[in-house]
């Protein structure tokens, strides 16, 4: 069952994500809080506006990097509806949904209330499943939304070329997003899909592995390091598609390789120290909701110097 009329169909949907995908990276923006944990839909406005303005393929609120998982509806209502305005049709909007079908279905509906052009299916909470069950969970999805879905396999959540064929046959699915990084398992579901069917590199640092997932045909990728430094991830990205090796080797010796080791000290860092990144530079998105916490002073520090050293990089400052 639709729960609405639809818009645009998903091959113009496709269409224009494959452009914007061709033409810049893809900006998954934090959630503004306040301090005591409360949303800020005003802080979240300036913030988002500030990076459509950077020119992102898409953008992708109320995902990973939003805190998809800490949002209640309401809240959910507002950064959609917040990013959809902001965006104002200049750019494809994709709102992350996720959780058991039943909840996914909740929240696409909403999104499609608010007007984003597709939904990112996050990884379903907490159990593994067969196969079976993943390609139904996007089946029972597809069919109560006419939003256009993008699946992302993460986590417990990981297709065999079979199921990615089921899953591609799917009235509405028009894409992958990949954060497993194993690129045998990649190159099989990028032969096993039907032709135009979008593939994007989600891995939580996608430009250490941007260049590998290149050599199998995915050369879009999100990128963490557009939502506090935009002039880094917009250089990365120029760098590699001129295919400037010396300036993308750089940046990646330089920056995003202390990031990913930075990264790795504390579980939840790949949100928490994106969020504190984007602070430093007096972005207004306040800390993190819990189960996440905010950096220690140490790694705060460190984070901080290595801000700048990346900035320096490319001619930018904190």
């Amino acid at each position: 069952m639709v729960v609405s009329e639809a818009g645009p169909g998903p091959d113009a949907v496709a269409r224009r994500l494959r452009t914007g995908m061709a033409e810049g990276v893809l900006s998954f923006p934090l959630t503004s809080f306040h301090a005591d944990g409360t949303l800020d839909p005003d802080g979240f406005r300036a913030y988002v506006a500030a990076q459509i303005a950077t020119g992102p393929g898409a953008v992708f609120p109320a995902c990973g990097t939003g805190e998809f998982f800490s949002l209640d509806e309401e809240e959910y209502r507002q950064v959609v509806t917040i990013a959809v305005e902001e965006a104002g049709g200049r750019l494809p909007v994709v709102a992350g949904t996720g959780y058991g079908w039943a909840q996914a279905t909740r929240f696409a509906r909403i999104a499609e209330e608010a007007g984003a052009d597709a939904l990112l299916v996050l990884p379903h909470y907490l159990v593994a499943a067969p196969q079976d069950g993943l390609v139904a969970q996007l089946e029972r999805i597809a069919e109560r939304t006419s939003l256009p879905l993008i699946a992302y396999q993460r986590g417990q959540v990981a297709l065999t070329a079979g199921s990615l064929r089921r899953v591609a046959a799917i009235p509405g699915v028009i894409g992958l997003k990949d954060g497993h990084s194993d690129l045998d398992r990649l190159q099989r579901l990028t032969l096993a899909a039907p032709e135009g069917f979008l593939f994007f590199n989600g891995a939580a640092t996608a430009e250490i592995q941007a260049r590998a997932y290149a050599t199998v045909g995915v050369p879009a990728y999100s990128s963490a390091v557009h939502a506090f430094a935009p002039e880094i991830a917009n250089a990365f990205f120029t760098a590699l598609r001129n295919g400037d090796d010396g300036t993308t080797e750089k940046l990646l010796r330089d920056f995003y390789v202390p990031l990913v080791e930075l990264r790795d000290r504390v579980p939840g860092y790949a949100v928490s120290l994106v969020k504190a990144a984007a602070r430093l530079r007096g972005r207004p998105v306040g800390p993190v909701r819990a189960p996440l916490t905010d950096p220690s002073a140490t790694d705060l520090a460190d984070l901080e110097r290595l801000l700048t050293t990346g900035l320096d990089l490319v001619g930018a400052s904190l």
